[in-house]
Parts: C-alpha cells; structure tokens; sequence
C-alpha cells in the first residue's frame, strides 16, 4: 500500500501527477474537503474504487463508498476528512477492484 502525496492546485495549474494504482490499494492524508484523487482506469473493463468511512451515527457504521470507473474513463473522487480518516493512522484508503491499466493521483487545494 502506497501513500499518495496530495499535489497542490497552483493559480497557474499542475499537470497531472500519477502512478500506478496499488495493487494492495493506496492511501492519502484528507485535509478537511479539499483533497481528491484522479482515478483513471486504462483497462477494457469498469472497476470500483472503495474508500472506508469510519464514523457512526447512533451506533450504526457509515458505509463505505464505491466509485464505479468506467473503461477508458477519468473520475475526480472526493476524500473527505470526517468520513474517510481512519483513526489508526490519521489517512484515507482506497482500494481498487482491479489495478492492471489503472493509475491515481492525488490533488488538494
């Protein structure tokens, strides 16, 4: 599993900024709702991303939540602090279904 560097959003702009998605999944430290990552799936088939919410409300756990990525599709996924940071370590996972021709990219404001 992979740490993910959040890249700053610049006023001129960034390029993208990828790697390999992990094949044990990757994780990302949230800072309050302004980190994302960029999930491109390369691969002729849709796959979903999971990330782990980790809060309850009245006793009853949050679910995670799924991202479908369609083939040959990019999708922006919010990381969000509240839901998604796991109290162990204080980051974010995300795991995929599928890793072969998918790359991911972590971005913040």
């Amino acid at each position: 599993m992979a740490t993910l560097t959040a890249t700053p959003l610049a006023a001129a702009g960034v390029l993208n900024s990828t790697s390999a998605a992990a094949g044990g999944g990757d994780k990302v430290k949230p800072q309050g709702d302004h980190v994302w990552i960029e999930v491109t799936n390369g691969s002729g088939g849709s796959i979903n991303v999971t990330i782990p919410s980790y809060p309850t409300v009245r006793g009853q756990a949050v679910t995670d939540r799924v991202v479908a990525v369609a083939a040959s599709a990019t999708k922006k996924i919010p990381i969000y602090e509240d839901l998604n940071t796991n109290p162990a370590d204080g980051l974010a996972a995300i795991t995929y279904s599928a890793v072969t021709s998918v790359t991911v990219g972590a971005y913040r404001l």
